[in-house]
C-alpha cells in the first residue's frame, strides 16, 4: 500500500425492509439477599441454550449481565411479545439460582472492580486493548435497531437523528448512582460510555462513500479491527440492515421498551419518507449536539436545549411533547400509537432516575431500596406512580 494511501474498504449493507424493527435489552442478574449483581450468566445460559447458543439471549462484557434480543420484527407489539417470552426464561433461569433480574444504567451499589469479564476472546481483547476503560463499563443499555432499504439513506438519517439524541438520553434517563453515591447527573452510564475512543457521539458524515473511507482509516490504523467495535450512540449497522440508536439508558420494564422502540420506529420512518419527498435532512451542528447531550445527561427532562445558532433554548419536556405529537400520524400507520403516547406518560411519573431518587429519599438514602423498586418495576412491568 502506498504511504499515507487508505485502501477503500467496500461494506456490503444488507438492506432491511423499511422500518423492521430489532430490540437489545441488557439485563442485570441480581443476588436477592445482597442486592448486589452477581456473575451468574454463562451458568444460565449454557442450561437455556442446551449446551449450544441461546438464538435470543446473549453475553454481554460482564458476567453479571444477560442481553436478550428479538428477532426481525414488523411493529412494537411484535417486538414486545418477542422480548417477553424470552425474559421469562431468562428469570425462571435466575430464579432457580435465588437471582432477580432488573435493568438500569448502573447498578446503584455494586463495585465495578468486583465484576467478572464474560470467557468470550472478543471481550477479554477489548479489555486487554482499552483496561481500566473497559474494566469500569459496569453499565446497562437498550438498543433499537430500524430497517433501513439503502445504505445512501443511512448516513443521512444517522446525522440528522442526532438531533434527538437528548429526547432519548432524558426520557431512559436511570443511572444516577455510581458505586453507591449520587452523581447529580440523570445519566451517568452516558459518560462512562464516552470513555472508550469509538463510543459517544457520530461523526458526521457526508455519505456512504465517507463511512467506508473513515471505517477503512480506523482498520488502516489498528484503532478497531471490524466496524463492530464502533460505539456510537447512534450508527449504522450493515450486515442487519439498519439504523441503530444506542443512546438509551437501561429501561426497567417492558412498558418503557415499548416508547424507545415506538420512538426510534417513527422518527427513522419519517427520515425515510422526507428523503423519498427528495428533502435534504438537517445536520445539527456539532457543538450543539454535544452541548444538549451533555444537558440531558446533567438534568434529565429537565434540561433547556439549544435550538438555534444564537443560543436560544426550550425546555426538553416541551420539545418531547411536541415531537410526539408531529410523530402520531405515522404512528397510527405503523400500529404503535398508544406505545409512543407511553413517553408523555413516563414525563408525568418521572423517568427511572427521578424514581430510583424518590425511593432512596423514601429509605432515608439506603440505596438497597432503590435495587428493591427496580426489581419489583421488573417484575410487575410497571414503573413506579404509574397506574396502569
Amino acid at each position: 500500500m502506498e504511504c499515507g494511501v487508505v485502501t477503500p474498504v467496500e461494506i456490503e449493507f444488507t438492506s432491511s425492509p423499511r422500518s423492521s424493527l430489532g430490540v437489545e435489552w441488557e439485563l442485570e442478574l441480581i443476588d436477592l439477599e445482597s442486592r448486589e449483581l452477581a456473575s451468574a450468566s454463562t451458568e444460565i445460559l449454557d442450561e437455556l441454550g442446551g449446551g449450544r447458543e441461546h438464538p435470543k439471549a446473549k453475553h454481554e462484557l460482564l458476567e453479571s449481565c444477560i442481553e436478550v434480543i428479538t428477532g426481525v420484527c414488523s411493529t412494537v407489539d411484535e417486538a414486545l411479545g418477542d422480548l417477553g417470552s424470552t425474559v421469562t426464561e431468562v428469570a425462571d433461569a435466575a430464579g432457580q439460582r435465588g437471582l432477580g433480574l432488573m435493568c438500569s444504567g448502573t447498578h446503584p451499589i455494586t463495585d465495578w472492580t468486583t465484576q467478572q469479564i464474560s470467557p468470550n476472546p472478543r471481550y477479554l481483547k477489548l479489555v486487554e486493548d482499552m483496561q481500566w476503560l473497559a474494566r469500569r463499563m459496569q453499565i446497562f443499555g437498550v438498543h433499537v435497531h430500524v430497517g433501513v432499504r439503502s445504505p445512501q439513506k443511512v448516513i443521512p438519517i444517522v446525522n440528522a437523528l442526532t438531533g434527538y439524541i437528548p429526547h432519548f438520553l432524558a426520557l431512559s434517563a436511570s443511572s444516577p448512582y455510581w458505586v453507591g453515591t449520587d452523581t447529580g447527573l440523570a445519566s451517568v452510564r452516558s459518560k462512562v460510555f464516552e470513555g472508550l475512543p469509538t463510543a459517544g457521539l457520530p461523526y458526521q458524515l457526508s455519505g456512504w462513500d465517507d463511512f467506508e473511507h473513515f471505517m477503512a482509516t480506523l482498520i488502516s490504523a489498528q484503532t478497531i479491527s471490524s466496524v463492530r467495535e464502533v460505539w456510537w450512540d447512534v450508527r449504522p449497522h450493515p450486515r442487519f440492515g439498519t439504523v441503530e440508536l444506542r443512546i438509551c439508558d437501561g429501561l426497567p420494564t417492558l412498558y418503557e421498551i415499548s416508547w424507545a422502540a415506538a420512538l426510534s420506529q417513527c422518527l427513522v420512518e419519517m427520515l425515510n419518507g422526507q428523503l423519498d419527498r427528495g428533502y435534504t435532512l438537517p445536520v445539527p451542528k456539532g457543538w450543539t449536539i454535544r452541548e444538549n447531550k451533555w444537558r440531558a445527561a446533567r438534568y434529565g427532562v429537565d434540561a433547556s436545549l439549544i435550538v438555534d445558532d444564537e443560543g436560544s433554548t426550550r425546555p426538553l419536556r416541551d420539545l418531547i411533547v411536541e415531537l410526539i405529537d408531529e410523530l402520531v400520524p405515522i404512528a397510527e400507520r405503523l400500529g404503535c400509537t398508544k406505545e409512543l403516547l407511553r413517553a408523555k406518560r413516563i414525563l408525568e411519573v418521572g423517568p427511572s432516575y427521578e424514581r430510583q431518587r424518590a425511593a432512596a429519599a423514601e429509605a432515608d438514602g439506603d440505596l438497597t431500596a432503590v435495587v428493591d423498586g427496580l426489581l419489583a418495576e421488573m417484575r410487575n412491568d410497571a414503573p413506579m406512580g404509574l397506574s396502569l
